[in-house]
């Protein structure tokens, strides 16, 4: 049987107001009663009721975080970031998903309502009407990788774009003249910018940008397989392949290996987020590298600072750099090996 607030003022011989103080944290209580009452708390095992807590304190003492999937590495490594932060502040969190569906995203946020004292949300599916339909006014609400133009709410954004561009610059510096593409959903936001990313080295290079080498994918293994597979069964073969994402990555080093080719000596391949198991591949994967860990720690540190100074700050719009970690998934090239490429695929 649960232990009540009434047996644990009965044992220390106080009031239930002043074990609610306590508990509490007011100062308003002399030393020797509460650790007398914090003694009796621990004998008698007593947990707090959060909600009638948080009624007393106004605060729920717990962040809530959306995230479109639960899957995956990245998303992994952002709960990691976010639930380490949290928890230096004492503070409880609260995960959702959404799987980018507009309903699930509505009713997510209700469930939050009244639960967290703010909310992180990472999805490419929300607007500002979904968000202020569906949380209380004043819930500090922290963006993350979303692309809002709303000056209300604090957002953090990975540059996509710069990474793609500098991705593809890197390929076309070791030679590599024909690239593969596997994009994202295709109106992700994300994936949007990857490629306008692409498509800008090619232009800085002063070289034109193939549409027919850019391939739909969903940002899951599967798709990056099945993508490979149609890369595989072009008449002119690329010479390297940039997923996307690394788990598109993942997928289609499994449809290479499969057609019996090397990489990177039939192909190269990279990915993007350089989530932690792509240098443990084998060939290491070359990817753009993303610090998600410490996209959740942004995160947090805006929601605390959202809260600590309600009102008084502007929100704050965070672009996140990206760098490139070269491996092994990709070789330099020469000219001879391209013509010589080209002229085995005729």
């Amino acid at each position: 049987m649960k232990t009540t607030i009434k047996q644990v003022a009965e044992k220390a011989g106080v009031s239930i107001a002043t074990v609610s103080r306590v508990i509490n944290g007011f100062e308003n209580v002399n030393a020797e009663t509460r650790e007398r009452i914090m003694k009796v708390v621990a004998e008698l095992k007593y947990t707090p009721n959060l909600a009638a807590r948080g009624l007393i304190m106004k605060r729920t003492e717990a962040i809530g975080l959306l995230l479109p999937d639960l899957h995956g590495e990245f998303f992994s490594e952002v709960i990691r970031g976010v639930d380490e932060a949290v928890q230096r502040q004492q503070y409880h969190l609260l995960v959702s998903s959404s799987h980018n569906d507009t309903k699930e995203i509505e009713a997510a946020l209700r469930f939050m309502r009244g639960r967290v004292d703010a909310i992180i949300v990472m999805s490419p599916q929300v607007d500002s009407d979904l968000l202020l339909s569906n949380l209380p006014k004043g819930l500090p609400v922290v963006l993350l990788n979303c692309h809002l133009n709303n000056p209300h709410f604090d957002s953090i954004v990975i540059d996509g774009f710069g990474g793609a561009r500098d991705m593809v610059s890197y390929l076309l510096g070791i030679g590599h003249t024909r690239i593969a593409v596997i994009k994202g959903g295709e109106n992700n936001l994300e994936s949007q910018e990857r490629l306008r990313g692409y498509r800008t080295a090619f232009i800085n290079h002063g070289m034109t940008y193939n549409k027919s080498l850019e391939f739909d994918g969903d940002f899951t293994e599967a798709s990056g397989y099945e993508a490979a597979r149609e890369v595989l069964e072009l008449e002119e073969r690329p010479t390297a392949i940039f997923a996307f994402n690394d788990s598109m990555a993942v997928g289609a080093i499994g449809a290479i290996r499969e057609a019996g080719l090397r990489i990177p000596n039939d192909i190269s391949v990279c990915g993007f987020d350089d989530i932690p198991v792509a240098k443990y591949l084998s060939p290491s994967l070359t990817s753009v590298h993303v610090p998600i860990h410490d996209l959740g720690v942004m995160a947090v540190n805006r929601v605390f600072d959202r809260l600590q100074n309600k009102g008084k700050t502007s929100a704050a719009h965070i672009l996140v750099p990206t760098t490139l970690q070269i491996r092994t998934s990709c070789r330099k090239i020469t000219v001879q090996q391209n013509q010589s490429k080209e002229e085995s695929s005729r």
